[in-house]
């Protein structure tokens, strides 16, 4: 079975459980991605692995495990010194993210498990990469977890097209090694196998990952009236193939944007199942009639 079978349907499986055996110069780990709206993978850890989470994102972990906060990204590449941490924690600054990684080992004689939570609803996807070939772009606030060895790195889009009106896309996080990375996405999820020369425009907030191999530019709507009215911004995200999109249909900015425009503004709630509302008109109706007898 295909690690992405779980993500090819309308309707995601409860859990899917894999074993990424492989020899690898990574831990090799068992899990299961559970839940539908809002998952969480449960990483099974033999004696001595260890996951690396994203700060916060862990749910619960059992007895056995010990939990290390690290400066960087814990990956063991990281371990040549202090200017090679140094590094990779400034790499993770730039994207956006913590400076620090919480790795859990397991330190029992047996299997022991740990699991990490999705922030908002979406899908999280397992991605393997080996099969990828060792290197997978990701947006900046993808990553989820993974095991430990898996390197977190930043990629900066090269042209200045992209850096001037790219928005989220311009700077990006590489994730490197063979072993097992975990990233989440937003509502529902498409892959796009991109054949050589074939393009696909993206707003640019519903690209989550891509393969490097994958061009990736900014192109201009193209009429005045559509980007000042259409909704839809200024400029698309033009990818080229050859390559695979992994594509999202709720970004989180789009989340956001439309709880802050909902909630109310001037600390009070809007009361939206009421005839008369938390408006001027119903306001002083209802003052009216609890104070009324006041005036006697």
């Amino acid at each position: 079975m295909s690690l992405f079978d779980s993500f090819s349907g309308s309707s995601p499986s409860p859990a899917a459980t894999v074993r990424s055996s492989t020899p690898t110069t990574m831990d090799a780990i068992d899990y299961e991605i559970k839940g539908a709206e809002m998952q969480f993978v449960e990483i099974e850890l033999d004696p001595g692995e260890a996951a690396v989470g994203e700060a916060g994102s862990m749910m619960f972990m059992e007895a056995g495990i010990a939990m290390d906060t690290v400066f960087g990204d814990g990956g063991k590449q990281a371990s040549g010194g202090f200017m090679g941490k140094l590094l990779g924690a400034g790499k993770r600054l730039i994207t956006g993210e913590s400076l620090f990684t919480t790795v859990y080992t397991n330190q029992t004689g047996g299997k022991q498990r740990v699991a990490f939570a999705a922030p908002y609803p979406g899908k999280i996807l397992p991605m393997d990469l080996r099969q990828l070939g060792g290197t997978l772009i990701c947006q900046k606030d993808a990553f989820l977890c993974a095991a430990r060895g898996v390197s977190l790195g930043i990629h900066f889009q090269q042209k200045l097209s992209v850096g001037f009106f790219g928005g989220e896309g311009f700077i990006m996080q590489r994730l490197e090694g063979d072993g097992m990375a975990f990233v989440h996405a937003g509502g529902s999820i498409l892959r796009r196998e991109l054949r050589a020369g074939e393009t696909l425009l993206i707003d640019t907030g519903c690209i989550v990952a891509l393969t490097p191999s994958v061009n990736f530019e900014i192109q201009y709507v193209g009429k005045i009236k559509t980007a000042l009215f259409g909704g839809e911004g200024l400029f698309f995200a033009k990818v080229t193939g050859p390559g695979t999109v992994w594509m999202q249909s709720l970004p989180f900015s789009r989340l956001a944007s439309r709880i802050f425009a909902a909630a109310p503004q001037n600390g009070g709630s809007r009361e939206e199942g009421s005839v008369l509302g938390g408006g001027l008109l119903g306001g002083s109706l209802l003052g009216g009639m609890l104070g009324g007898g006041d005036d006697d």
